[in-house]
């Protein structure tokens, strides 16, 4: 195996075959790579590749590795289970669920699922969502199942009040129904392999057996169950490399333990430890920004990132006076890069919350910048999509009652809900599905209805034999013409039906793509495979485009220029992460997981006031901004609208402690001494400053980038009349057309 292609640490981690290893990998620092080629030195070593188990944490990162580790040692590699988490658990689940009660026909729920099955159950207990939310109560199940909790341990753990007793309860009615409809959720199919695993001991010795060397990705993500169900399969052999890196663990929300990388030396003792810390994506003044910031943690592994690159450009620092100037910023920037060959598609503006995307939406569009909001409708959301995917589903797994009535009267067919209701009402008196009552309707029900629901009953009679006697792709085509799913659309004539035609049509391609890549794949395993994709596996869709997402969603993301909006304390660090010093820590993980998407630019901005949940609030900048250098921040344009109207920026917060705000003195009129921001001029007090004053009429032309004391940067649009009476008006990106007296506007020009 020829490893010269690695640096001397990915070289060592790709050798270190045997015994735990713990490979601290720094953003940019080629894990993926490092990874590859360990699998296929092991395979070169003559470990045969049904021995090893990788999981990583999505579908995107096990295809890559998968594709690189077969260019590398050939199809022998097949045989290497190289999934995530999810996915290899329902492989393992497919094969011998039944030993714990369940088919191994099961469907697995995503979140609309759970929310149906709720919403059933809400209705049979008589409670009121708005005393108890379904999504408080889905977070509070789904936390239990991290810590590997069953309903009664979640309680012993609890208040014990009046409202715990009722998720208690609805906890043990969501699991009891999810069994009689033959279907987990995603955190079952964690959960119910370790049940497998620990109450059967031969399945746990055959994949003991099986998987002689393991290799898990991003271990700082793993949870409780993760943690658990490595420890049993490695208990024998600790044949175990782990990589991850701490700084980048920014899920604890949703059960991630930093506590499982920081302790692996002490779970393993004889463990080698490697460092990645060579950086191949951002430049180095990049790095040093994040390396500064991310030393302020205390609970770390030790590392420092470096690139054999160049420093790059300085990176930006802006504060606008609101929200939508700083919206405006980030919009004329993006045009700004654009015009020196940047592609939309290399943009990315990042956000701690979901809500802050729609003032830039809205300037986005008002400067016709196309742009995509990552984390938006799903394309599996869409009601077209889950109505075919329901029919399939309802083909496999009959027990999924939940599907059966999303398309029972899809296309419309005359079946009303108080027909569904007495088919109900039989099949829980009776104890079946619902499919079942469908099959042999009661007496009770009227002629006409009774009609209507046989029709329907000989239409799935059908699709099951086709599904039997047909291809995987034949099927679908004839599922969807049989269902008149794509009829129903056909024949309105708007966008919205159109697109929905085109989405079914889409979904019909997949089918033929996963069969060309499947060839012994069934319906079922389609499904799942669309039941286990993630965002990330998407995330190469917005080409062309500039992206909006929050920084959660950005992890394993990269992009040539980057912007890092709302550094305000209150919104980042987020108001309620800011009460515990561990909590302030995964927030400047979050803000050193942002910082590290950019390859070559960085742009960071907050403004002096924001509008959050209809109140004007005024915000001291994000601590994490005190602990950039200054010396590697560049001389922007708020300092130069600082310079020419002399603005009054907010103080900056200095390690986490409210600091008074700074006086102004002619030798400091922005109060921004203790930041010492290159090319902000001491004395300076007014409009004038480095050859910014303001500019008379024959300066200007149409087409000039202009800036205002109020209004921001804007493009003048028109020079109107000359001498005193000269006008002038100009579009800004912020509070569109504006006409000003060319003699009293307070304007400067900005050089392009």
């Amino acid at each position: 195996m020829d490893l010269s292609m690695l640096n001397p640490e990915q070289r060592k981690a790709a050798e270190t075959l045997d015994g735990p290893v713990l490979i601290l990998a720094g953003a940019g620092s080629g894990k993926t790579r490092t990874l590859t080629y360990r699998v296929a030195n092991l395979i070169d070593h003559g470990v045969k590749p049904w021995h090893i188990l990788a999981r990583t944490f999505t579908n995107k990162a096990a295809n890559e590795m998968k594709k690189r580790i077969l260019e590398l040692v050939g199809e022998d590699a097949q045989d290497a289970w190289i999934s995530t988490f999810h996915s290899s658990c329902a492989r393992i689940l497919r094969r011998d669920i039944e030993k714990i009660g369940y088919e191994r026909s099961f469907a697995i729920f995503d979140d609309d699922d759970q929310n149906s099955l709720f919403k059933e159950l809400y209705k049979r207990e008589n409670i009121d969502e708005k005393y108890l939310p379904v999504k408080e109560v889905k977070a509070k199940i789904s936390d239990a199942k991290d810590k590997l909790w069953k309903p009664d341990d979640w309680f012993a753990h609890s208040d014990k009040s009046y409202r715990d007793q009722k998720i208690h309860d609805l906890y043990v009615a969501y699991e009891d129904r999810k069994q009689q409809l033959n279907a987990l959720d995603f955190d079952d199919l964690l959960v119910k392999t370790l049940e497998l695993l620990a109450d059967h001991p031969p399945v746990l010795q055959a994949y003991q057996e099986r998987f002689q060397y393991i290799l898990v990705d991003e271990y700082q993500d793993t949870n409780r169950a993760q943690y658990e169900l490595i420890r049993l399969l490695t208990v024998n052999h600790h044949n175990l490399c782990v990589v991850g890196d701490d700084d980048q663990s920014i899920y604890s929300w949703r059960g991630a333990d930093i506590r499982n990388i920081l302790n692996f030396e002490k779970d393993f003792p004889e463990t080698v430890v490697i460092r990645l810390e060579q950086n191949y994506r951002s430049t180095q003044n990049i790095l040093d920004a994040a390396n500064q910031v991310i030393a302020h943690n205390a609970q770390r592994k030790d590392k420092k990132l470096w690139t054999e690159s160049e420093a790059g450009e300085k990176i930006q620092l802006f504060c606008a006076e609101d929200d939508r100037g700083e919206a405006a910023w980030v919009t004329n920037r993006i045009r700004d890069l654009v015009r020196q060959g940047q592609d939309y598609g290399e943009i990315a503006v990042l956000y701690r919350t979901n809500n802050q995307s729609r003032v830039l939406e809205e300037l986005l569009t008002n400067s016709s910048i196309p742009y995509s909001v990552f984390g938006g409708m799903k394309f599996y959301d869409r009601k077209e999509v889950r109505d075919l995917i329901a029919y399939m589903r309802i083909l496999v797994n009959p027990s999924d009652d939940l599907s059966l009535k999303r398309i029972i009267n899809v296309p419309r067919r005359s079946i009303g809900d108080s027909t569904v209701q007495v088919l109900e009402d039989h099949a829980h008196a009776e104890g079946m599905p619902l499919y079942s009552a469908i099959m042999a309707p009661p007496e009770s029900l009227a002629s006409r209805p009774r009609k209507c629901v046989n029709e329907f009953a000989e239409l799935l009679n059908q699709l099951h034999i086709c599904k039997e006697t047909m291809k995987l792709s034949e099927f679908v085509v004839q599922l969807v013409e049989l269902t008149g799913l794509r009829k129903q659309y056909e024949g309105q004539d708007n966008e919205d039906a159109k697109s929905r035609v085109d989405n079914i049509d889409e979904i019909i391609n997949a089918v033929a793509a996963f069969e060309k890549s499947n060839p012994e794949g069934k319906l079922e395993d389609y499904l799942e495979s669309v039941a286990l994709v993630s965002d990330l596996d998407k995330a190469d869709t917005f080409t062309g485009r500039v992206t909006l997402m929050t920084i959660h969603s950005a992890k394993g993301l990269e992009f040539n220029n980057v912007f890092i909006v709302g550094l305000e304390e209150n919104l980042f660090p987020f108001h309620r992460n800011a009460d515990t010093e561990e909590k302030v820590e995964e927030e400047r993980r979050l803000f050193y997981v942002a910082l590290t998407r950019a390859r070559q630019r960085l742009f960071l901005s907050r403004s002096s006031t924001r509008m959050i949940y209809t109140q004007q609030t005024r915000n001291e900048p994000s601590r994490f901004l005190s602990e950039i250098p200054a010396r590697l921040l560049a001389d922007d344009l708020a300092n130069k609208r600082a310079r020419a109207f002399g603005s009054d920026p907010a103080p900056v917060r200095q390690s986490g402690v409210r600091q008074p705000r700074p006086m102004k003195s002619p030798s400091d009129p922005l109060g921004l001494g203790s930041l010492n921001i290159p090319g902000v001029r001491k004395g300076f007090v007014g409009s004038a400053a480095r050859g910014l004053e303001p500019k008379n009429a024959e300066h200007f032309e149409v087409g000039d980038r202009v800036m205002h004391k109020k209004f921001g940067e804007g493009i003048v649009e028109e020079m109107i009349g000359s001498g005193a009476d000269a006008r002038i008006r100009i579009e800004f990106s912020a509070f569109g057309v504006k006409e000003f007296n060319l003699a009293i506007v307070p304007l400067i020009k900005l050089e392009d």
